[in-house]
């Protein structure tokens, strides 16, 4: 797994996901979808972001198919395709790039106009510039 990869797509929408339960493997632990993930050597917060942008159909299949991959998967998940369609529920309705997945704050680019904030901090600048530039000669 390349740790740098999961850092870039981590989406806090997907850890809900990533936490569910598919149910108990053969020793009778609890195996969520991150584990289940890492199991088959993939990266998690990749993975299931790679879901996320498929139709919903799609992604089911991919998913169910990866739970049937799993050590004792027909002895422990009796229909991975109930259980995949389960869990595809819990993503995200839509998808966002991996461009856009970290957001800024606001941008002034795209506001229609200045909030509050910003007014008030520019009030204070043009009063310490006045008071700096003709309040210290006495």
């Amino acid at each position: 797994m390349n740790d740098a990869g999961s850092v870039l797509v981590h989406r806090p929408e997907l850890d809900e996901f990533l936490q569910a339960s598919i149910g108990e493997d053969g020793k009778g632990m609890s195996l969520t979808v991150l584990s289940a993930l890492a199991r088959q050597g993939l990266d998690p917060w990749q993975e299931a972001d790679r879901l996320a942008q498929l139709p919903r159909d799609a992604a089911a299949q991919k998913l169910a198919s990866l739970i049937s991959g799993l050590p004792q998967a027909s002895e422990t998940y009796l229909d991975p395709e109930a259980i995949a369609a389960r869990l595809i529920e819990l993503l995200p309705g839509r998808s966002i790039s991996k461009s856009n997945s970290v957001k800024m704050p606001f941008s002034f680019s795209s506001m229609t106009r200045p909030p509050a904030v910003f007014i008030f901090i520019v009030l204070i600048a043009i009063m310490l510039f006045a008071e700096f530039a003709f309040g210290g000669h006495h």
